[in-house]
């Protein structure tokens, strides 16, 4: 089992595990961690298509320690060996939490009430979380990002959608004929729908309103960008790590015959997100 590289705590001291897939740690995921005590930890169960938080991001939204299981390596246990193996790894484990529809074991033949039956210690069972008769699942959060509903994926996630990259050259028009932009190489996360979107943009410490791009710069060379301009300052920046939170959709993206047509809706762009952050 890998732990979470930013926790050190000691096993034997944990008392009571969440366990889940956790991609998002969102509303519903936080309702099952706030059952565990000040010695509980989180388990995720990691199936390699977390793209919402993935990775060590989750340790972002917590506290908690958190472990991670790797599916392939579990998923042929028979329910008795699961728990065995939890056991094992957490001797003092007195209670478990866990979702409605969670399931585990080979085949995932083994749920909630094989779960009471065997472990030998408390396990509470969280029912499903709705958001306006909506449940609350990182799969409908995925459909939102993907269809470009920004303020629909926040809402479920109970945070803004953040996406983190590293910063790569351009292709050089932005500062020369438009406006300056930060070209950033994006892995592992979940992009939204092609678009311009209004969003924060965070480099090392500081914090900036910005407008970005994500999409086929179709008006130009042709190629997938990631790009974010920052509103009021010109940064410059080579600082690897970039992180983007996005808060509103202003549009889709589109062709331009020219470059006066493709700057004169930049100029748009940045005067709509200027106006939402006022």
């Amino acid at each position: 089992m890998k732990k979470s590289y930013s926790t050190l705590v000691n096993k034997k001291d944990i008392q009571s595990i969440a366990i889940g897939g956790f991609d998002g740690m969102h509303i519903a995921h936080q309702k099952l961690f706030e059952n565990l005590d000040e010695n509980g930890a989180i388990v995720t169960i990691e199936s390699g298509f977390s793209n919402l938080t993935p990775k060590r991001f989750r340790q972002e939204y917590t506290n908690l320690p958190i472990y991670y299981y790797v599916l392939d390596n579990i998923k042929y246990l028979e329910g008795k060996e699961f728990i065995k193996l939890i056991k094992e790894e957490f001797p003092n484990l007195k209670k478990i939490v866990v979702g409605f529809d969670f399931c585990f074991g080979k085949n995932r033949k083994y749920c909630v009430e094989d779960l009471k039956e065997l472990f030998n210690g408390e396990v509470i069972v969280i029912e499903e979380i709705k958001n306006n008769d909506i449940a609350i699942h990182s799969r409908y959060i995925r459909d939102f990002i993907k269809n470009g509903d920004i303020k629909k994926a926040n809402e479920f996630l109970g945070k803004k959608y953040k996406i983190v990259g590293s910063q790569i050259k351009g292709q050089g028009l932005g500062k020369s004929d438009f406006v300056p932009t930060i070209n950033l190489q994006i892995e592992d996360f979940l992009l939204p729908k092609e678009g311009v979107y209004i969003t924060k943009t965070k480099i090392k410490n500081d914090i900036y309103n910005s407008v970005t791009f994500i999409g086929n710069r179709v008006s130009t060379d042709g190629s997938y960008a990631v790009e974010t301009h920052i509103l009021k300052d010109d940064i410059q920046t080579t600082y690897n790590k970039v992180e983007i939170e996005f808060l509103n959709r202003i549009r889709d993206n589109k062709k331009f015959d020219n470059f006066k047509d493709l700057k004169e809706q930049i100029i748009l762009d940045i005067k709509e997100a200027k106006e939402f952050f006022n």
